[in-house]
């Protein structure tokens, strides 16, 4: 996943989150805890959501995202089923536009 859409999906889910009227969360990557996928913590009105992109397949790390605004939230059923569902029809295009995403390709020019 490029940095890029990592921004777009945490847009993305804030802005979904937010149509909830729910808390949308802050996101970053890596986790400062080496070894784990996602931490997520929780402060008075707002939270972060870390999540390792690396070697992981995008929808892993969408999906993780995605948990992420559940947990912030404390959200359980139904409600956490219908802001799911909501939150993966934001991102969803995210995964089919990015299965094949070519490098811009560098030009260095020297100039005299």
């Amino acid at each position: 996943m490029s940095n890029t859409a990592f921004v777009e999906a945490a847009n993305l889910l804030g802005v979904v989150a937010t149509r909830f009227g729910l808390i949308a969360p802050g996101f970053r990557t890596p986790p400062r805890i080496v070894g784990v996928q996602r931490t997520v913590r929780r402060r008075p009105g707002g939270g972060l959501v870390a999540v390792a992109v690396k070697q992981r397949p995008m929808a892993a790390v969408l999906a993780d995202m995605i948990d992420g605004v559940i947990v912030v939230n404390e959200l359980a059923p139904p409600e956490s089923d219908t802001v799911r569902a909501a939150l993966w029809s934001a991102v969803t295009p995210l995964l089919t536009s990015s299965i094949v995403t070519p490098k811009a390709s560098r030009h260095v020019q020297r100039v005299a």
